[in-house]
């Protein structure tokens, strides 16, 4: 049977779920929508299906069995919640919503649902980071014992220019944090363990945003495990995201790849077994895995393994930094509410 599918917002990261959607066979996209006519105009012609502007009147009307929500972060929490209140599977891009208020209203839309959600962590779809998880499950490398991660990368004010939601409290809910940061905080959560409590400053230190650029935490994991994290968007080149694990029996290094030195000295890595191609190859393939794997598992019975709360918890604990950086900002956010 064919799965009909629809993607709402037609920003940059929409290029990859269609372009995920187009591989699978059984999958067939039937509409597509956006708040910027232009854009829903141009991609309506340039895909051939019907192109809307309200979400709700594309559920409707097309009936879609799951939709792709890939919009600014303001509209992620009442585009979800709409889509499982009527049924209808969902693929949100992260934050699964902007702000703490927002994310826990979708968790509550998922636990009323019979919908599936899924949420795009899809870094945990790297090969060598599918095998560090692995190593670590196995018990060979010993407890953990402490973790560092960083995610040192460039913007220019172009960027946010191009966007402009992405520089502000209203529709990015934050910045580095929320937008590029969120990644490796999770990996660092699925990598390490649940997280307890944080301490961290967030600030804006080179870039004409309202929202932060560099931001440094400290992490306290269950068992006591903890991690320390330094990110920023003001370096003059995207370096590669490092994530380290300490363990008794050895240490475990992400960079391009996944490096493990036992104790005893032995030496193994493995590399991405799949290397991206074309114009948007910098975002890799693992879009692509989750999407595949998400429609997989759509007869399964059991909800998709990134879920809500996932999501949830990783808004908790950057709002937490937030408050301390910028109470005012986070207060009005709060304030406001979800937006239906």
């Amino acid at each position: 049977m064919t799965v009909r599918a629809a993607v709402i917002g037609l920003g940059d990261i929409s290029a990859l779920h269609l372009a995920a959607i187009e591989l699978l066979g059984d999958v067939e996209l039937v509409a597509v929508c956006d708040v910027d006519a232009d854009r829903a105009a141009a991609g309506a012609e340039r895909l051939g299906v019907p192109a809307y502007a309200d979400h709700r009147e594309l559920f409707a009307v097309e009936k879609p069995d799951v939709v792709h929500i890939t919009t600014p972060h303001s509209e992620h929490a009442a585009a979800v919640i709409d889509a499982l209140d009527a049924g209808i599977n969902v693929i949100v891009e992260k934050p699964i919503a902007r702000d703490p208020q927002q994310a826990a209203a979708v968790e509550a839309a998922a636990e009323r649902s019979s919908a599936k959600i899924a949420v795009c962590f899809q870094n945990r779809y790297n090969t060598p980071v599918k095998a560090a998880k692995e190593l670590l499950e196995s018990g060979a490398l010993g407890a953990i014992s402490g973790a560092s991660a960083t995610v040192i990368w460039h913007r220019t004010p172009a960027y946010y220019e191009a966007a402009p939601w992405r520089g502000t409290w209203e529709g990015g809910g934050g910045g580095l944090l929320m937008n590029q940061a969120i990644h490796t905080l999770d990996l660092l959560r699925w990598l390490v363990g649940p997280v307890s409590s944080v301490a961290g400053t967030a600030s804006t230190r080179a870039l004409p945003i309202d929202v932060e650029d560099t931001a440094e935490l400290t992490l306290t994991h269950a068992g006591g495990i903890r991690s320390v994290f330094y990110a920023t968007n003001t370096h003059a080149a995207n370096a590669p995201i490092t994530v380290d694990i300490i363990a008794e029996n050895g240490l475990l290094s992400l960079r391009d790849e996944l490096t493990v030195t036992y104790a005893d000295g032995r030496v193994e890595t493995v590399a991405e077994e799949t290397l991206a191609t074309g114009e948007r190859a910098y975002w890799g393939v693992s879009h692509e895995r989750l999407i595949a794997d998400f429609y997989s598992r759509l007869d399964d019975p059991e909800p998709f393994w990134i879920t809500p709360a996932d999501g949830a918890r990783l808004v908790d604990i950057i709002h937490e930094v937030y408050r301390g950086s910028y109470p005012e900002q986070t207060a009005q956010l709060t304030r406001n509410g979800v937006h239906q």
